[in-house]
């Protein structure tokens, strides 16, 4: 039903800044809360970002006070703005939707229902 796309990922100098985003279509309303998690190589995936419809967000204790978690509902678009980037957030970062959850959005990954295909994020240092 949904189909989603991240891209703005890329390679950047540690201390620096990306701007992520996750465009969602095959839906016409924005009644759903969406996320962003990450996976680097040989470790699990985990929770990065998310936020409810009417922006009720929570952060990972690792990215607190430098990711920011927006949505533009009248674009279906979603947003994961960071900052002060650090090597250790290398990874590929996935937006998700969770259809079944409006308002309070969870950080289990397996509460979500639709994943986009993953973008790269690469910090040097």
């Amino acid at each position: 039903q949904l189909q989603l796309v991240d891209s703005g990922g890329g390679l950047v100098q540690a201390g620096g800044s990306l701007r992520l985003s996750c465009a969602i279509s095959g839906r016409t309303d924005t009644r759903y809360a969406m996320a962003w998690f990450r996976q680097a190589p040989g470790s699990e995936r985990k929770f990065v970002a998310a936020i409810g419809m009417h922006s009720q967000t929570y952060y990972a204790q690792s990215v607190a006070g430098r990711f920011t978690i927006s949505r533009d509902n009248a674009k279906n678009m979603g947003y994961l703005q960071m900052n002060s980037l650090k090597p250790e957030d290398s990874a590929v970062y996935y937006c998700a939707v969770d259809a079944g959850r409006i308002y309070d959005p969870r950080t289990e990954d397996e509460e979500y229902d639709y994943w986009g295909q993953g973008t790269q994020v690469t910090v040097s240092s």
